[in-house]
């Protein structure tokens, strides 16, 4: 019975990973762009260097979007525009940002 539960509590895991605010509202307009979304994880973790003003700094630009607290050159800006701000609650856009932060931060990773 518990392998039974164990089993369940693994599959239900792995579908709320392929179904969660992040990958359902960010994957899909990020794959069809030039420029990658991990990409844009870098450049923020360059500019901003810890989690906290990371995420700050994106839920500032995601709320309030506008070229001038945007971490793309402005080549890149001009060629796509600056994004419509988000329709996601806050809870949302932070559940969004701790996946997208867990994904991709480098911290605990290097060998």
């Amino acid at each position: 019975m518990v392998r039974k539960a164990l089993i369940l509590t693994l599959v239900i895991s792995f579908l709320d990973a392929k179904t969660g605010v992040y990958e359902k509202n960010c994957l899909p307009c990020h794959e069809d762009m030039a420029v990658k979304i991990d990409k844009f994880f870098y450049r923020y973790l360059l500019k901003y260097s810890s989690e906290m003003e990371v995420k700050n700094a994106m839920t500032k630009y995601l709320k309030n979007p506008k070229a001038e607290n945007s971490i793309l050159v402005d080549g890149l800006i001009n060629r796509f525009g600056v994004k419509k701000r988000t329709t996601l609650s806050d809870t949302e856009l932070q559940e969004a940002l701790d996946t997208y932060w867990n994904q991709y931060q480098v911290f605990n990773k290097l060998k």
